[in-house]
């Protein structure tokens, strides 16, 4: 069986005036289904460029990337969007929740843009958010809601469409000590499910979670 991502001789470079500055410095990463990885790394080391890689918000400047054995880094905007959308599930530092929205649209909202039909995507966003504990807070906006509990309404939205992948860029990095504890001990419960957990961090308590540690250091691994 193929790794779910394989990535080969990965750069990414940004033109500043007549220079450019290399960001990415030739990567070769694998990650195999059901694996919980840690990519980790100081601000400015290129993990958040290389998260955006492996999650298609941006292309390569060099290098294959093949998700689940498909060659993904030249396909167009729209192609990646549909692989994104079926696949990955991401979760943000900030949250990223509409400030109007209730809690059950927040994690109903990628199933309408999977064309799901209206009684389906509502039982499966109350289970999504049974799943991570908020059962009770389905018609909560975000401003009712402490950090961790809004991060559980992001873990719900990446969770609804049943992603192959779920991303995660520094999810304990807004919350207190110990709500970061109960965020990533949920992960790694979903880990424990099978679903694939990639986690970016610049902190070691974090990384601790994971099963595999990859260090970024400069746009390279370092180990």
């Amino acid at each position: 069986m193929s790794p779910l991502i394989q990535m080969h001789s990965i750069t990414k470079s940004y033109q500043l005036g007549k220079e450019d500055l290399m960001v990415v410095k030739g990567i070769d990463i694998e990650i195999n289904k059901g694996e919980f990885v840690s990519i980790m790394g100081q601000s400015g080391s290129g993990k958040s460029t290389l998260m955006n890689i492996i999650g298609m918000l941006d292309n390569p400047t060099t290098g294959e990337y093949y998700f689940n054995g498909r060659d993904v880094a030249h396909l167009t905007d729209d192609d990646q969007a549909l692989i994104r959308r079926e696949n990955i599930g991401f979760i943000f530092q900030s949250y990223n929740l509409l400030p109007r929205t209730s809690a059950l649209n927040q994690v109903i909202m990628p199933l309408i843009y999977q064309g799901v039909g209206k009684k389906e995507r509502t039982e499966r966003a109350l289970e999504a958010l049974k799943k991570v504990g908020l059962s009770d807070k389905t018609n909560s906006l975000p401003n009712e809601l402490s950090g961790g509990q809004q991060q559980r309404v992001s873990i719900a939205r990446a969770l609804v469409t049943n992603p192959s992948i779920i991303l995660a860029d520094e999810p304990t990095g807004a919350l207190d000590s110990v709500t970061g504890v109960e965020i990533m001990e949920l992960l790694t419960e979903l880990n424990k499910e099978g679903k694939t957990i990639i986690v970016i961090t610049h902190e070691h308590e974090v990384d601790a979670f994971a099963k595999r540690h990859i260090l970024i250091k400069d746009g390279n691994i370092v180990k």
